[in-house]
């Protein structure tokens, strides 16, 4: 068998010739969720908490606790802003989900959906230089059913010890209600990453994929397979960006959403989705092929493939067109296939294919330019700022058909996102402090530089052991054999 390196760059090689590509791309599902298995039980998991500050003598335990404290517990009674500076207050995130949605794999119970929320706390840390903490809450009724009342009352009640509120996978239409209510009556900013997050990096891609074919977003006609919280977001951003809602069509489960749809005009919960039906598909086209048929775009959200985008559909679509197929953790067709179909530029939600459209590119600097402004919210102009950063950043270093976006490695990336949100806010009204491009770029720089550095001596210095060889070469092993 040949052996996988612990950088994991040559995945791709690593397989047997005789595989086909479907059989790899099968391959490689299965040993990243093997290892991911192996890994976290070999970590226990991937965050932990460190101090900040030093401890020169026994007399220092008093100044960080007991008597001393005292007077910061005072001081921020008397000015509640001081608790962004006299504590981490003002550059930590709560990740808030009730688990009910967790990726592809549905409600995984409120402690289910733990490994996705310390991955973001993860990637917080060491891509946003942002303190992050995972926090899954029961949201059931004495009945059972997921109330979204019952996120809105706990973030409501703890947002006096965070500086922001990453939303995570909570259940459709919760997540509207959840993520409206916050967003108007928090004082800090609250965030539905599935959503807009998905909707930023989305715009971002889109941006550079028009640009690579000679479109323009207001003259371009997009299909949506999937109209849950993550496409709904996107489709309302691509309109405030500049596209047209009359060259859209959404559909769901049922079909295409359009004005004549009452099933959803009659669930006042589903007002989001009510909302695109009034002002989308004008010629209420009711399914997912005949949207397709002619489209310079599709963009697919709705359940792991491969298989449910079929490739005779996008052999129907325009000259030179567009694939975005992101379901996790397998696309809803692989790129290769969607290639062979007609597909000019095909990106999905996977790090392990060219194109990668993954909100970890967004949220990191996002979150951490709201924060270092003091925003109060995340506006959508915030968000299509994001977007503009990553595109510009892309197209300003390596643009091409297998590159629209920059990818999580890329150095700066964040630091010139999180800027860009920070000057955006202080644009839209909502900053409580002020600075200039050049200061809010050169301190995101250095506190992800810090964070990187922080994580690497920690493993130069052995508190973070490297995972041992037996552990990849056992999951490379397993997915070889499930597959042959």
């Amino acid at each position: 068998m040949k052996k996988i390196n612990l950088e994991l760059d040559n995945l791709n090689d690593v397989f047997p010739d005789d595989f086909s590509q479907e059989q790899i791309a099968k391959a490689k599902t299965l040993f990243l969720k093997r290892l991911a298995d192996l890994a976290h039980t070999f970590y226990g998991g991937k965050i932990q908490t460190a101090p900040k500050a030093c401890v020169l003598g026994f007399n220092w335990f008093n100044v960080w606790y007991t008597p001393g404290v005292s007077k910061v517990s005072t001081n921020i009674r008397e000015d509640n802003e001081t608790s962004y500076t006299l504590s981490n207050r003002g550059n930590l995130v709560a990740v808030v989900s009730d688990s009910t949605r967790v990726l592809g794999d549905g409600d995984c119970t409120p402690p289910g959906g733990l490994g996705v929320m310390e991955g973001k706390a993860f990637l917080m840390k060491y891509l946003g230089g942002v303190d992050g903490i995972a926090l899954c809450i029961d949201s059931k009724d004495k009945d059972g059913n997921n109330d979204p009342e019952a996120i809105i009352e706990f973030v409501k009640r703890g947002q006096h010890s965070w500086g922001a509120v990453n939303l995570e996978d909570i259940s459709q239409p919760n997540c509207y209600r959840v993520l409206d209510v916050l967003r108007e009556e928090c004082d800090i900013p609250v965030w539905h990453d599935d959503a807009q997050g998905t909707a930023c990096v989305t715009l971002a891609g889109l941006i550079n994929a028009l640009k690579l074919t000679g479109r323009e977003i207001g003259n371009t006609k997009i299909a949506f397979l999937g109209a849950g919280a993550s496409n709904t977001t996107i489709a309302r951003i691509i309109i405030k960006a500049g596209g047209d809602p009359k060259k859209m069509i959404l559909c769901d489960s049922k079909g295409g959403l359009h004005i004549d749809r009452e099933d959803i005009k009659a669930d006042k919960r589903f007002y989001r989705k009510w909302e695109l039906c009034q002002s989308t598909n004008p010629g209420k086209v009711d399914n997912i092929v005949d949207a397709i048929k002619g489209a310079d775009v599709l963009i697919s959200l709705s359940k792991p493939g491969p298989g449910m985008v079929k490739p005779e559909w996008i052999k129907t679509m325009a000259p030179k067109s567009i694939v975005f197929a992101c379901a996790n953790p397998v696309p809803e067709i692989y790129p290769y296939a969607a290639k062979e179909a007609g597909a000019y530029i095909v990106a999905t939600g996977r790090g392990d294919f060219p194109n990668q459209v993954n909100n970890s590119l967004g949220f990191p600097g996002i979150l951490k330019g709201a924060l270092m402004v003091r925003s109060k919210k995340v506006t959508d102009n915030m968000a299509i700022a994001a977007a503009r950063s990553l595109a510009r950043y892309a197209e300003e270093r390596e643009m091409s058909p297998d590159h629209i976006l920059p990818t999580m490695d890329d150095a700066g990336v964040f630091a010139c996102e999180a800027a860009d949100v920070a000057m955006q806010a202080i644009e839209d009204g909502v900053a409580r402090v002020m600075m200039t491009r050049d200061e809010a770029l050169a301190r995101a720089q250095k506190d992800i530089d810090t964070s990187r550095r922080m994580a690497d001596c920690l493993r130069d210095n052995g508190f973070i052991a490297e995972p041992p060889q037996e552990m990849l070469d056992s999951a490379l092993q397993f997915a070889i054999d499930e597959v042959k």
